[in-house]
C-alpha cells in the first residue's frame, strides 16, 4: 500500500486545497494521512490572538484550537483518509503577528519557525514513510504557509511533490500574492477532475470545519457556492518523478 503524506499548515488548508485529491487516493489504495503543522492550544490568549477567535463567534472561554482539531478529524472521515496528525506548533497571532496584515506581510526577522519545524517535518516523514507527498505553493502569502514551505524545501527531499493552490486564497483577489511563485511556475501542473462521489466527499470535509465557514464563505450555502466555481478541479504543481499511477489516478480511471 503506498502512502502519501499531506502537509497542512492550518486545520482545513489540505482538505479545502485538495481534499478531493486526496479523498481519490485513498478511493484507489493509498493510504492517506493528512497531519497540520500549526495546532497548538494557547491558553489566555490576548489581544490579536483572541480576536482571531473571538470574529469567529467563539467565546474567550472555548479551547479554540481543541475545537478546531475535533473538526479536523472529523474531516479526514469525510475524505476516507487516516485520522489526522497534529503537530504541537503555534499559529502566527501566537507568535508577535498582531494584525491581520502582517499574517500577509513578509515574515518577521525574528520568526525563526522554520528552524524549529525542519527537524519535526524531517521526523514527521521518516515516521511516516511516504511515496508521495502534498504541500502548499504559499498562494496568498500567509506566513504560516510560506515557513512551512521553507522548512520542508530546506530539508531537500528527493519524493515526489504534489503543490497545492491555497484555496481559498486563490479566488479572494484576481491577483493573488505569491510570494514563492518562482519556484513553482515552471513545474508540470497536474489536474485532477473529481467525480461526482469525490465532490460530495470534499464539500462534507470542507463544511466539517465549522468554526471557519462563516468567517471564510459567509455560511454553508456560501461554501457550497465556491466550491461549485472550481467545476470539480484541483490543480497542483508536480516536482520530482511522478508515482507511476499518478496519470490513472488523475483521470478518475485508477
Amino acid at each position: 500500500m503506498p502512502t502519501a503524506l499531506a502537509l497542512s499548515p492550518h486545520l482545513d488548508d489540505a482538505a479545502f486545497s485538495c481534499g478531493g485529491t486526496l479523498n481519490r487516493l485513498a478511493a484507489n489504495g493509498w493510504r492517506v494521512v493528512m497531519a497540520t503543522v500549526f495546532t497548538a492550544s494557547v491558553p489566555d490568549s490576548r489581544g490579536f490572538a483572541l480576536a482571531c477567535q473571538l470574529d469567529k463567534g467563539l467565546g474567550p472561554e472555548i479551547d479554540y484550537m481543541a475545537l478546531r482539531r475535533a473538526e479536523d478529524a472529523e474531516a479526514a472521515r469525510h475524505l476516507g483518509i487516516a485520522p489526522p496528525v497534529h503537530l504541537p506548533f503555534r499559529e502566527a497571532p501566537h507568535r508577535g503577528y498582531g494584525s491581520a496584515p502582517e499574517l500577509f506581510a513578509a515574515p518577521r526577522a525574528d520568526d525563526a519557525i522554520a528552524e524549529t519545524l525542519a527537524p519535526a517535518l524531517a521526523d514527521l516523514i521518516a515516521g511516516t514513510a511516504p511515496d508521495l507527498l502534498l504541500a502548499p505553493q504559499a498562494i496568498g502569502g500567509h506566513v504560516d504557509h510560506v515557513r512551512m514551505v521553507e522548512a520542508l524545501r530546506g530539508l531537500g527531499y528527493a519524493l515526489p511533490v504534489l503543490w497545492w493552490r491555497d484555496f481559498p486564497y486563490t479566488v479572494r483577489t484576481a491577483e493573488p500574492k505569491q510570494p514563492l511563485g518562482a519556484l513553482f511556475i515552471d513545474l508540470p501542473e497536474i489536474v485532477f477532475a473529481l467525480d461526482a462521489a469525490g465532490e460530495a466527499a470534499k464539500l462534507r470535509a470542507c463544511a466539517a470545519y465549522a468554526s471557519q465557514i462563516g468567517f471564510q464563505f459567509g455560511g454553508p450555502a456560501g461554501l457550497e457556492a465556491r466550491l461549485a466555481q472550481e467545476e470539480g478541479r484541483e490543480r497542483l504543481r508536480l516536482s520530482g518523478s511522478p508515482p507511476p499511477d499518478l496519470a490513472a489516478l488523475r483521470d478518475g480511471t485508477g
